[in-house]
């Protein structure tokens, strides 16, 4: 499996060789720099971590600034690890977005926007009460949570009024149409999670592949 770290810069869309317009997600993921290659006669597993987006030094905690020092690393913002990385690498190498083709599908994981405190109708999609025939103050509450329950008992998981949003979400099967290796962008087809500047995490599809998909170029 690949991977990279990248940050998502906004949404557009393009034409492709037949003149559709595809809607685009813009990810720039690149340089990452590999800082650590695990083993499994040393760590018990393969793994690589990379790291992303330049940093000054006295803005990273001890640990990390430790850790970073230990492997002749430069001081990063972002470190992700990759298990199982498909690409023979050795730390102070530097992967770019040409790891990725067009029409591979890849998995976009980022954290969703926050959205604050929601009712039950936004949240979870609620049909909320009627509008007339003497319905009062009902229109978007849950109703009842306690029903036939004694005494009153509300159910564990009961789907309530809440914090929506910032959570992290995975995103899986998108194609990647685009790969700009002078700009270190990807256009990834579709939506990602996150607003316009998160962090995101750009994997190898783990339920696609591209041979699994061979009339889509």
């Amino acid at each position: 499996m690949i991977g990279l770290l990248g940050k998502k810069m906004g949404q557009t869309r393009v034409f492709d060789a037949a003149g559709n317009v595809v809607p685009v997600t813009v990810v720039h993921a690149g340089p990452n720099r590999v800082i650590q290659c695990k083993t499994v006669e040393r760590d018990g597993y393969r793994a690589v971590q990379l790291g992303f987006e330049d940093q000054k030094e006295h803005r990273l905690t001890r640990a990390v600034r430790g850790h970073l020092a230990k492997h002749r690393a430069t001081p990063v913002k972002r470190v992700r690890e990759f298990r199982d990385f498909s690409i023979e690498v050795k730390p102070g190498d530097v992967v770019g977005v040409t790891v990725f083709s067009p029409g591979d599908f890849v998995d976009a994981i980022g954290i969703t926007k926050g959205r604050g405190f929601e009712g039950v109708v936004k949240r979870h999609h609620f049909r909320g009460g009627d509008i007339t025939h003497g319905s009062k103050g009902w229109h978007r509450r849950s109703g009842a949570i306690g029903n036939r329950l004694f005494p009153g008992t509300v159910m564990r998981g009961m789907k309530m009024p809440g914090h929506m949003g910032q959570v992290r979400r995975t995103v899986q099967n998108l194609q990647v149409v685009q790969v700009r290796e002078a700009d270190q962008v990807l256009l990834i087809k579709g939506a990602i999670p996150g607003a316009k500047g998160d962090y995101v995490i750009i994997r190898g599809a783990k339920k696609r592949t591209r041979a699994a998909a061979p009339e889509t170029k």
